[in-house]
């Protein structure tokens, strides 16, 4: 998952509303969004690669969610699998903040990421690069491939048309799945620098990522209410060999 758009407890019928795009290698095996055979209450789709998972629900109204941090400089070979953290966690009884106390442990094993955990006490980010648990309060919040919040142009136009969505009410799936296909290119003045050289951050700086190898793989919307009631929908991608997308199916649950 490389963008994560979310309103926590900016709505009147939602504790949260939330969009966000999983970008990946085109040949990697993946399973869509689905209940699992071997986890019955786990809704999420699946890296058939490393058997974990980039965003999830279960039925006792957990939420997780991660990134990848961008820092091409400090990759480990051999790093555990990242999708584990999400899915550890949705399969597992501990709450956020105890599962996240342990996460910082072992948390050297993992290439960089950030983690968002929520379940009906609250939500918590936690990234490997700052060592810190936080306990995120209200607000309509932005998470790419660095900190929570960090003005990258993908995040800073995410987050202004959540806000306008919201205002309007319209949080239906077809506007936000509308907010997750924004293809626009920045300015190259606006663009990071994250160690990937110029023309793979041309390419990664849109909301909905193309190219020949990578690119959006799915979208997902979550909507859970006060009521605990739980919508999820992902939008995923079929592509061909050049990575130009040729088909697009939605699945939706409700909980």
């Amino acid at each position: 998952m490389c963008l994560i758009l979310f309103a926590y407890e900016m709505h009147d019928d939602y504790h949260l509303i939330l969009g966000a795009n999983r970008d990946e290698f085109y040949e990697r095996p993946t399973a869509p969004l689905d209940w699992w055979e071997d986890h019955p209450t786990v809704l999420a789709g699946r890296d058939l690669k490393a058997g974990g998972t980039w965003m999830g629900v279960n039925t006792t109204g957990k939420f997780a969610g991660i990134t990848n941090f961008r820092d091409p400089a400090g990759v480990k070979n051999n790093a555990d699998s990242r999708g584990a953290l999400v899915s550890d966690f949705l399969c597992g009884d501990e709450s956020p903040q105890h599962y996240l106390e342990k996460i910082i442990i072992s948390s050297g094993k993992y290439n960089g990421f950030n983690l968002i955990l929520g379940d009906p006490t609250g939500l918590f980010y936690y990234s490997n690069y700052q060592n810190e648990i936080h306990r995120l309060t209200p607000g309509i919040y932005g998470l790419s491939n660095r900190f929570i919040n960090s003005p990258w142009p993908k995040v800073k136009t995410g987050k202004a048309y959540l806000t306008s969505l919201i205002e309007q009410e319209k949080v239906e799936d077809k506007h936000l799945f509308k907010l997750l296909n924004n293809r626009q290119q920045p300015p190259e003045d606006q663009l990071p620098d994250t160690g990937v050289g110029i023309e793979w951050e041309r390419i990664l700086s849109p909301l909905f990522i193309e190219s020949e190898i990578y690119g959006t793989r799915s979208s997902s919307v979550i909507r859970i209410k006060k009521d605990g009631t739980i919508h999820f929908s992902e939008r995923t991608f079929k592509s061909n060999k050049n990575g130009c997308e040729i088909d697009s199916i939605i699945r939706s649950f409700d909980i």
